[in-house]
């Protein structure tokens, strides 16, 4: 297994490791898939689709179940 370590505060793209939307909800990660924009702060990871909260979690879950990509400004 591979060292994760937690989300830095931040803006990231999250993309599921599910290939199906049935995938995705027996991880459930259904709200999520296929991506959504995700804010780290206050030990919080939360998603975002069209500009609304739709899931939250900690930043080492969504290291460990997520494909990440740092937003760049």
């Amino acid at each position: 297994m591979r060292d994760v370590k937690p989300l830095r505060a931040g803006e990231y793209i999250a993309k599921c490791r599910q290939r199906t939307m049935l995938a995705a909800v027996v991880a459930g990660h259904s709200r999520v898939w296929p991506q959504a924009d995700v804010i780290v702060k206050e030990g919080w990871a939360r998603f975002y689709k069209d500009g609304k909260e739709v899931w939250s979690c900690n930043p080492l879950y969504a290291a460990a179940n997520f494909d990440i990509e740092r937003v760049k400004k």
